[in-house]
This record gives C-alpha cells, structure tokens and sequence, in this order.
C-alpha cells in the first residue's frame, strides 16, 4: 500500500513522486529550461502601431537617474511633448513627469508609428539636455475606448502624491492634463 502525503490523493502523490518522461528524452531533457528574461526585441513582438490609438507609454531614465528632478530638464521634455503635438505626430493628452520616468498618455497621429515617436522624444530630450539620458525602450498600453481616460489621467498625474514628493498635486510643476 503506498504513503500518502497528507491532503494528497493517491494519484497526486504518484505525480509528484514519478519524473515525466517523454519518448526518447532522458530525464534531464525532459526538465523545463529555466530561460533568462526576454530581452528588449522580444517584447516588441507583437506590439502594434494603430494611428489615432490612445497610448499610455512609460519610459525611464538610464539606471532610473532623476533626471528630472532638475526643473530646467523637465521643462525642456514638457516643451518636447508640446512639440510632437504641434508636428501632428501625437496629441498628448495627460503627462507627469517624474524624477527618473515619464508617464505620458497621448493619441498617436497618422505620421508616425509609435516607436518612432517614442524615439523622436526620448532623441530630442537629450539632445536639448546635452547628455544620454533615456534607458533602451519603452512600455506601452493600449487603451481601449470603453476605458474611463479621464480616470487614468488622474491616477497618472497623481503619481508624485502616492511617490511622496508633494502632499497636494497643484504643488506639483511637470504634469498635465486636458480633463484637469
């Protein structure tokens, strides 16, 4: 009669106590590989680039430097926002920009594809600061239509109160919003 674990089944216990074996694999080929993160292109794939799509794209600095905790520095990336609206290439529609990040949420133009505007931002920031500033990549979201944007712009420009730099959002300067 086998032993059982305590709360096991009898066939939970024989799982754990028998290796899987696939046909023709020794039991050191049938083991998971345990992989290294997927690096920076293998999380492009599949991302998709839709003109007229609301984005909430994340970028941070390189090794999360506060950058922007520099006021002149963030005043040139809000002024580097403002222009990719006036190119057309995005119409931002909330922005906060932290010490070492941005938040920015924007619907992208027919211009460009997304990657090319992230890089047109991330290019002329440091180019006007004088210094690489930005870390490889970004993270992007899609918002779909049904989503409650003024509620994620509020929740995005609220990120300095919940990082603990200001007690009030008015106090502080790198953020806006077309709802607020």
């Amino acid at each position: 009669m086998p032993i059982l674990h305590a709360g096991r089944s009898d066939a939970q216990s024989r799982r754990q106590e028998m290796p899987i074996l696939h046909a023709g694999r020794s039991d050191a080929q049938s083991r998971p590989k345990i992989s290294q993160p997927p690096h920076g292109s293998a999380l492009r794939k599949g991302r998709h680039s839709i003109p007229n799509q609301i984005y909430l794209v994340t970028t941070v600095t390189q090794n999360r430097l506060p950058v922007f905790a520099d006021f002149h520095s963030a005043r040139i990336l809000v002024k580097v926002l403002k222009t990719e609206h006036q190119l057309h290439r995005a119409e931002t529609l909330a922005f906060v920009v932290m010490p070492d990040h941005l938040h920015w949420l924007m619907q992208l133009g027919s211009v460009r594809v997304l990657s090319r505007v992230v890089q047109s931002v991330k290019a002329a920031s440091a180019q006007k600061i004088g210094k690489p500033i930005w870390q490889a990549g970004y993270h992007d979201h899609a918002l779909r239509r049904e989503e409650d944007l003024p509620a994620v712009a509020r929740y995005l420009v609220a990120n300095p109160l919940r990082a603990g730099l200001v007690s009030r959002i008015g106090d502080y300067p790198h953020w806006d919003a077309t709802w607020l």
